[in-house]
């Protein structure tokens, strides 16, 4: 796993005595996209806060780019792009104030900075709200503001923790939709946790976290096939049936 965007080997946590992850082993690479498929409860959110290390783990080991997290925080978190599932704009800021903060956190040139944020609001179709309020905008304009920041500084890695719950169909959609562009187009790997089995797509990476554990982690067509069912629900309903046994 040394060529792995991140490796994640035996990883465990838990809140007091109650248990909440246990063994997690996973490895990703660079310009796939990973859907983290599991119900509320599953453990997604701390796996989340333990990679971008907001908690730290009682076991096991995160590597990213080959490089341990405990040991190299700073680097670690610079490949990080993250959106949380609750938002954290500042909703008091212009879109733009948002992402200049956003960059000079990560230590940006001006320069830079003002290029990279009309890269993205350009990209994101949102060039024309840059003076803009975020009070001023919808739901689904928040979220891509928030996904525009967290690329502002290119990193490796985009962590998207039910980056989706609340928008509409068709925001959810196009949303979807340009998220795996930017893998095969950058490059970039994403980890998107959700419980929503309608926003899996066949050719994506599938994990799946039940109870705390990793149930499977293989190309979705490719489980479907294997368990000789035909669609993601189905497939998902299965792992979740012989769970339950």
């Amino acid at each position: 796993m040394s060529d792995a965007v991140l490796a994640i080997e035996q990883l465990g946590f838990q809140y007091g005595e109650k248990p909440v992850l246990s063994d997690i082993s996973v490895s990703l690479q660079q310009g796939k996209y990973y859907a983290l498929l599991g119900p509320n409860g599953a453990g997604k959110s701390t796996l989340f806060s333990l990679i971008c290390q907001l908690l730290r783990p009682l076991s096991g080991s995160l590597h990213i780019m080959g490089k341990n997290t405990q040991q190299h925080t700073r680097f670690a978190l610079k490949q990080l792009g993250i959106v949380f599932q609750q938002s954290t704009l500042d909703l008091d800021l212009t879109v733009a104030q948002n992402l200049g903060y956003h960059a000079s956190l990560q230590g940006m040139p001006g320069a830079i900075t003002r290029q990279r944020i009309d890269e993205e609001l350009t990209r994101f179709g949102l060039a024309d709200r840059a003076k803009d309020k975020v009070r001023a905008l919808n739901g689904g304009h928040r979220r891509r503001v928030e996904i525009a920041r967290a690329l502002l500084h290119k990193p490796r890695l985009l962590l998207l923790d039910e980056a989706t719950v609340g928008l509409d169909q068709n925001t959810r959609d196009a949303m979807n939709t340009h998220l795996r562009e930017l893998c095969d187009i950058e490059g970039i790997t994403i980890l998107s946790s959700t419980h929503l089995i309608d926003e899996v797509k066949p050719n994506d990476e599938l994990i799946v976290l039940l109870k705390g554990k990793i149930k499977l982690q293989q190309r979705c067509k490719e489980a479907m096939a294997a368990l000789g069912v035909e669609t993601v629900q189905q497939l998902y309903r299965q792992m979740h049936v012989s769970e339950e046994r």
